[in-house]
C-alpha cells in the first residue's frame, strides 16, 4: 500500500491500493474505488472473530450472477457488499460469495471466522461431508479452503434463510444493479 502526503491543507495523507484511494481528514477517513473492503481492511487493525454471512444468486442457473457478504463483530457490521460476478450457476454463485466473504475477512485480519450460509451444498461440501463432483465447484471449493488456512480458526454452519437475509438481498441488489 502507497501512503503519501494529503492534497490539501485538510487531508491528513492518503493511501492507494489496487484500484482503491482512502483520503484521512481529522477525525475520519473516507474510502473509494474499485473494491475499497480490501483498502479499508488494511487500514483497520481488528483481529479477533468475525461472522461471515454469504450468499449467491443466478438468474437463469445459469444466467447472470452476483454476490453478496456481510462481516459482523460484537460492535456491529465491519463490512458488507454485493457485486456482480459475470454468468454462473447459482451452485458457482454461492461459492463465489463465500470466497469475497473470506478474502475480506482476511483483508481485515480477523483471526477467526465464523461462516453462516443458507446454502446446504456450500456448507457440506467445504465440510468434507459431500463429494465435490463438478470441476467447477471443485475449484472454488479449493480455493475456499486456501483462504481459510489463513485463519487461526474457522467453522461453517448452515442456517435457515431468514438468518441470511441481508446477504440474499445484498447479492440481489446488484443483480438487479440497484
Amino acid at each position: 500500500m502507497a501512503i503519501e502526503s494529503g492534497n490539501t491543507d485538510h487531508e491528513r495523507w492518503r493511501a492507494h491500493h489496487g484500484g482503491a484511494t482512502a483520503v484521512a481528514y481529522d477525525g475520519k477517513v473516507v474510502v473509494q474505488g474499485d473494491d475499497p473492503e480490501r483498502l479499508a481492511g488494511l487500514l483497520r487493525d481488528h483481529g479477533g472473530r468475525a461472522h461471515a454471512y454469504f450468499d449467491g444468486a443466478s438468474r437463469g442457473n445459469p444466467g447472470p450472477a452476483a454476490v453478496g457478504w456481510v462481516l459482523l463483530t460484537g460492535e456491529g457490521i465491519v463490512s458488507e457488499g454485493g457485486e456482480r460476478i459475470g454468468r454462473a450457476t447459482n451452485n458457482r454463485a454461492e461459492y463465489e460469495g463465500l470466497i469475497k466473504a473470506l478474502e475480506v475477512a482476511a483483508d481485515y485480519g480477523f483471526e477467526e471466522v465464523r461462516i453462516r450460509s443458507d446454502s446446504e451444498l456450500v456448507v457440506k461440501q467445504l465440510r468434507g461431508e459431500w463429494d465435490t463432483n463438478d470441476p467447477d465447484l471443485r475449484e472454488r471449493r479449493v480455493r475456499a479452503r486456501e483462504l481459510l488456512t489463513q485463519f487461526d480458526s474457522w467453522s461453517i454452519e448452515h442456517v435457515p434463510r431468514e438468518l441470511n437475509e441481508r446477504a440474499d438481498g445484498l447479492a440481489n441488489e446488484a443483480l438487479d444493479g440497484e
